[in-house]
């Protein structure tokens, strides 16, 4: 969204599917930000709670498109509760409920992480964290930067982040101090303390993220993720001894965006499959 103008939608996406030989008159269902108002066209949010006739019901066609564009709206929780939204992960989180049973708490990390209470097919609340992008900020722009410089390897097994995790959950309120010591420790230490601080960093922020969500121990968290943040975020509840089931985002995505496409359009998929476009 950030590097296309509301023009551009429509071009870029033409190309895309151009180049994956999609026909002219495939239908198309989008999330994200593409909705947002800043985005190709607007697709107001759903207050909580939002269940997935509600979304379906309040997609926005795009009447400029040369085919059928919709695109779906996000969610919003009021400020009496906790001001918040999301553009994308409802979507994630339907295709999760439609693989899965889900009572309780549902972990999707990212820029900025969210964690949503799900019952069935119907969010009751969220809140997000900007761990993601805590991090990045801190890494590139503050004075922590000078110590970035090593690549992240594999969380899973990685000594400097599980016991920055412990140290965040042990202590969430002195975090602050916590953060500084990412800058003290290699200029008091040997250079291999240095190449630890991407680690502790990112072991810190997790850390704070899951302590200020409070979830119980005996509680199981869903967490939907891939590659690095998935192992990265199971790590960090190994650490918490919290349990959790996890669930690849990009597939989870395809599921929900289908689902929206069978409720927006029944019309084309009440259709035998030889039929369908």
């Amino acid at each position: 969204m950030g590097q296309l103008q509301p023009a551009d939608f429509e071009h870029t996406l033409e190309a895309a599917l151009q180049e994956m030989g999609a026909g002219p008159q495939l239908p198309v269902v989008i999330c994200g930000m593409a909705g947002s108002a800043q985005g190709w066209v607007e697709a107001p949010y759903v207050d909580l709670p939002a269940s997935t006739a509600a979304l379906a019901a309040q997609a926005v066609r795009v009447k400029t498109a040369q085919r059928p564009v919709y695109i779906i709206p996000g969610i919003c929780q009021s400020p009496e509760i906790a001001a918040d939204v999301i553009r994308g992960e409802e979507t994630l989180l339907l295709g999760l409920s439609l693989l899965e049973t889900i009572d309780g708490l549902v972990c999707l990390p990212g820029t900025h992480s969210k964690w949503a209470r799900v019952r069935g097919q119907v969010i009751e609340a969220f809140h997000t964290a900007m761990t993601g992008e805590v991090y990045a900020l801190l890494s590139s722009s503050s004075t922590l930067s000078h110590f970035m410089n090593h690549p992240i390897t594999d969380l899973s097994e990685n000594a400097a982040f599980r016991s920055a995790v412990a140290e965040a959950l042990a202590a969430p309120e002195k975090i602050l101090q916590a953060l500084f010591s990412v800058r003290a420790i290699p200029l008091l230490a040997t250079d291999a303390a240095e190449r630890d601080m991407p680690a502790r960093l990112s072991g810190l922020l997790i850390g704070l993220e899951i302590a200020s969500q409070n979830p119980p121990r005996s509680s199981q968290v869903t967490l939907v993720a891939n590659g690095h943040l998935a192992d990265a975020y199971q790590s960090a509840f190994d650490v918490a001894g919290i349990d959790y089931h996890t669930f690849d985002a990009e597939a989870l995505a395809c599921a929900g965006l289908f689902e929206m496409a069978r409720q927006i359009m029944p019309d084309v998929f009440s259709k035998p499959e030889s039929e369908q476009i």
